[in-house]
């Protein structure tokens, strides 16, 4: 069956209000190019976007990502950021993470083409009792982010994403006779004179140091001017633009099932890749139109598509002027 009609589309992507179950029967097999998301993460404290307990939790996961896998390419990958969690009551670390990962592969024919753990460094300490209260456990600081694929050999160009070189690297290519001689490390692997090649950047780690921090960008000031609730759980651009880069081509078709505030789109978007999005409230999918207005749309004007939007859901198109 068709999707129905998107809440807002621009020239590069739609969003759809539903259940991310229910939408992705709609799509044709092997039609997304990369499926990149942050469900809501199994914690013991109910959070108001709505969170699922940990002993369900792995369950529920799965049910979507069976339907993600049947929707990928064969090339696609599927990037899935869980953060982890303590048991109830305990200084214990629960393994919902680690035991999805275990069911995507054992029993839904994922390969896991690489481990990632995002940190980031402006994460308030928690849990509370066990961090600042009785000081026996340290800041949680560090998301796990399983990027899985259909194959051993998913789309994939880390030249894309390359990251500066260390001011002694810099050195190095200015003076290669100087600071660096050819020879083999303790390893045993021997490093030759290709090693002080400039390639434009060096190749970066499966640790993603990025700070979820926001508070000047444009989606929150609007959402404070028209007083609409922020998505309390938001992605940091550069998380989902880092995977859009690695894994995607421009024009490929990104998806994200757990779109919140959109920033996954608003990552592909700014990248000219296609994408959709499908999230379950409205009012987050309303308010995630903010990414992608004009900074010189009047705010007025803003308000009353978004108003509109909570009252008719009749969808609208966003034009956005190309990027310089």
């Amino acid at each position: 069956m068709p999707l129905n009609q998107p809440l807002y589309t621009t020239n590069w992507g739609s969003a759809y209000l539903g259940n991310s179950l229910d939408l992705l029967d709609c799509l044709e097999a092997s039609s997304v190019n990369l499926v990149i998301t942050s469900p809501p993460f199994a914690l013991q404290r109910e959070k108001i976007y709505g969170n699922v307990n940990q002993i369900n939790y792995i369950d529920w996961l799965s049910e979507f990502c069976n339907k993600v896998y049947r929707v990928l390419t064969p090339d696609g990958s599927f990037v899935l950021d869980l953060g982890g969690a303590y048991q109830s009551k305990r200084p214990i670390r629960s393994l919902h993470n680690y035991r999805i990962l275990l069911k995507l592969c054992d029993e839904l024919n994922f390969h896991l083409a690489e481990e990632f753990f995002w940190y980031n460094p402006a994460k308030l300490p928690s849990p509370i009792e066990w961090v600042n209260k009785r000081k026996i456990r340290t800041k949680d600081a560090v998301n796990t982010i399983w990027w899985l694929s259909k194959s051993d050999y998913p789309k994939a160009d880390v030249r894309r994403v390359l990251v500066p070189y260390s001011d002694r690297m810099k050195k190095l290519h200015e003076n290669p006779e100087k600071y660096y001689q050819p020879k083999i490390r303790p390893s045993g692997h021997e490093i030759g004179t290709a090693f002080a090649n400039n390639n434009g950047g060096a190749i970066p780690s499966n640790l993603l140091q990025i700070s979820n921090t926001e508070s000047n960008s444009r989606y929150l000031k609007l959402c404070k001017a028209l007083g609409t609730v922020a998505h309390p759980a938001r992605f940091p651009i550069k998380l989902p633009e880092f995977f859009i880069k690695f894994l995607t081509d421009p024009g490929d078709l990104v998806l994200d099932i757990f779109a919140g505030s959109n920033t996954t789109g608003a990552a592909a978007e700014f990248n000219l890749r296609r994408w959709m999005a499908f999230e379950l409230e409205l009012t987050y999918l309303t308010s995630s139109i903010f990414r992608f207005v004009d900074t010189d749309t009047q705010t007025e004007t803003i308000k009353i598509w978004s108003e509109n939007l909570l009252k008719t859901q009749k969808s609208i198109h966003i034009t956005r002027k190309p990027l310089p």
